[in-house]
């Protein structure tokens, strides 16, 4: 049987080959891109590296999911700038920025499923609530509407309180089943 510091070793040397790995090969798409911004490259690396430390710290310390979280929110915003600043998303960042709330949303999902082993209203509910806002103001950044979001919100701003009335009624309802 191996014993829990060979594995531990183990462990370590595949955490730091795997960190090589990974700047070598940014290092080598550094040196491949031609007509893209390095500098955007580098920032989108920087966000997955940042990720990926906080995936390390969600592993190793006892606030996992929070860490957890951020490990997945760092790692779509760094896929996000990677595709954008290889021109694999044919977009102007300024269009595309709403999708920051979209990745927010998504992150919570694992954050709660880590925490409580299943899917709690307290997450859940505030994640659709980031991916819906994100997706909303999608549809007025990509200019898909014929009228503005301010005068969609002045004409429809109770559907808001509506909709925030909803989603505590949810997070009431789900807190009493806990």
């Amino acid at each position: 049987m191996v014993s829990l510091a060979m594995r531990r070793r183990v462990a370590r040397f595949i955490f730091i080959i795997g960190l090589l790995l990974m700047f070598l090969g940014s290092a080598f798409l550094l040196g491949n891109l031609s007509g893209t911004s390095r500098i955007s490259v580098l920032v989108a690396f920087f966000f997955v590296i940042l990720g990926s430390g906080c995936a390390v710290l969600a592993i190793k310390l006892n606030k996992r999911s929070l860490y957890l979280f951020f490990a997945t929110f760092f790692m779509l915003v760094g896929f996000f700038l990677f595709l954008f600043a290889l021109q694999i998303i044919p977009v102007a960042f300024a269009e595309a920025w709403p999708l920051i709330s979209v990745f927010s949303g998504l992150a919570l999902f694992p954050a709660g499923w880590h925490r409580y082993g299943a899917l709690q209203s307290r997450y859940v509910v505030p994640s659709i609530a980031f991916v819906i806002l994100g997706s909303v103001l999608l549809v007025f950044s990509f200019n898909l509407v014929p009228f503005s979001f301010s005068q969609f919100m002045m004409r429809w701003w109770p559907l808001l309180v509506v909709l925030t009335g909803l989603m505590l009624v949810l997070i009431s309802l789900g807190t009493k089943r806990n």
